[in-house]
């Protein structure tokens, strides 16, 4: 039952489709906002093709630094991405989680861009990828704590996106 084992969030945004687009594969703007609530983004790469990956690293103000990336196999622009999600090493290799050792190594999420009067609504799935019984119930259990991580990073997003302009996104 995939429905059940996919992780589904959907946010509106006050910018149109092709600026939220931007936001998530120009370097420059992920380095805003990526990353959970209280931790800055750096990237490392981002080739925005399929196939190719966006690394980087998220940090903490005491230090803590946890690595990740996207393997691209979709991209419509402006309205869709795919990708495989990722925990990663300094060499862009794929890591186990940190915290949650049975946590999936991979993950394929969906994100779909949806413009209405000016608008936008994102509507992101994922779900495990290549994973056994336990990692996919690990990964279902989890889901209440990627609302809120989720949570977070679409809030920073969301105080972002005023400071700019379409005009400025380039």
């Amino acid at each position: 039952m995939e429905g059940e084992n996919e992780f589904k969030i959907s946010r509106e945004f006050n910018a149109p489709r092709e600026l939220m687009f931007e936001m998530w594969t120009n370097p420059e703007h992920l380095n805003h906002w990526w990353g959970p609530a209280g931790m800055n983004a750096t990237t490392k790469k981002l080739e925005l093709k399929p196939g190719g990956i966006f690394h980087y690293f998220i940090e903490s103000p005491d230090g803590f630094t946890l690595y990740g990336r996207f393997i691209y196999k979709e991209i419509i622009r402006p309205e869709k991405l795919v990708f495989v999600v990722s925990f990663s090493d300094v060499n862009e290799g794929i890591s186990r989680h940190p915290l949650a050792p049975t946590w999936p190594a991979e993950m394929l999420s969906t994100i779909v861009f949806t413009e209405r009067n000016g608008k936008t609504t994102l509507d992101m799935t994922a779900v495990a990828l290549n994973a056994s019984e336990e990692e996919i119930k690990t990964f279902v259990d989890g889901f209440a704590g990627m609302n809120e991580g989720w949570g977070g990073t679409f809030s920073k997003l969301m105080n972002y996106l005023p400071m700019i302009s379409l005009t400025d996104k380039i």
